[in-house]
């Protein structure tokens, strides 16, 4: 039944069509306002992809977050929200654009009874976008990302809760706070994308997840190429010290109203739960924007 409420929800976003009339409005201003309304031209605009995975299979079962409560299975639907707002811009001459952002990815064991939500991740960011017009170089360089950003799961911290005698369920909580930098170049169709992260410095005993850099690592990598229609990423991120990181690779295409979207993970970090948990996974669904 929960399957089926999907598909109709799923039906509704692909084929659902805006019927209005506003020629008879007398007014010029209050038909341009509506216009607007009905065009969805508000401030808020896509920031990293907005998808809809109804189908996600991993290479195994997922464990619970409390022992001995709910099995979760290897197959989950999986959701991310992302929006960002600009709120300055040429501050300093430099044509540069502030904006602050929110993403929300949620993990869904639709597939099992009650459908509870394996994981949540929220991820607020601030950050300024400095345009760059590198003509003259072999990189291409066309723009440069300053950003400060919290991600986390929004548990509490559990280390001290006990669900038997003397079994404690370890800290459920996770985040980290971070600044980052990317740098974006362009050759024809290729985006490339390079991105140093460093997390804020932390106390390992007082840390949800000390030990997260050497599965992620400080850098990541990606490619988006365009191809007519299609559109294909991917992206490389890890640390040579202790040689863990993840893959992740994508491929969309125009639809009706949204777009076809693969999405094909493998390596640490697919969650901040499983952080130090190696996942393959392939997923399909829809994304709603690009």
């Amino acid at each position: 039944m929960k399957f089926l409420f999907l598909l109709l929800f799923l039906y509704g976003l692909l084929f659902a069509e805006k019927d209005f009339d506003i020629e008879n409005i007398k007014s010029d201003k209050s038909k341009i306002s509506m216009q607007e309304w009905f065009d969805d031209k508000f401030t808020l605009k896509p920031y990293r992809v907005n998808y809809l995975l109804p189908y996600g299979y991993a290479d195994k079962a997922y464990s619970a977050n409390v022992p001995n409560t709910v099995e979760y299975k290897n197959i989950e639907a999986e959701i991310q929200v992302s929006l960002k707002l600009k709120i300055a811009q040429d501050l300093f001459g430099f044509n540069e654009r502030y904006y602050v952002s929110y993403t929300h990815q949620a993990f869904w064991q639709i597939y099992i009874e009650s459908a509870p939500f394996r994981e949540n991740l929220y991820n607020p960011e601030g950050f300024v976008v400095f345009p760059v017009n590198d003509n003259d170089s072999s990189f291409n360089l066309r723009s440069v990302k300053f950003a400060i950003a919290h991600k986390s799961n929004g548990q509490p911290d559990t280390s001290d809760v006990t669900f038997s005698a003397n079994q404690t369920i370890g800290n459920l909580s996770r985040s980290v706070n971070y600044i980052y930098s990317t740098f974006r170049f362009q050759h024809e169709t290729l985006i490339s994308d390079l991105t140093l992260w460093i997390p804020f410095p932390e106390d390992e005993e007082t840390s949800d997840n000390y030990d997260l850099m050497d599965y992620t690592g400080y850098t990541s990598l990606k490619f988006t190429y365009f191809l007519n229609e299609h559109m294909f990423t991917l992206m490389g991120r890890g640390n040579p010290s202790t040689l863990k990181g993840a893959m992740e690779a994508t491929y969309s295409y125009p639809l009706i109203h949204n777009n076809l979207f693969i999405k094909v993970f493998s390596g640490y970090g697919e969650s901040l739960i499983d952080y130090n948990n190696y996942i393959t996974k392939f997923s399909i669904g829809f994304s709603f924007s690009r």
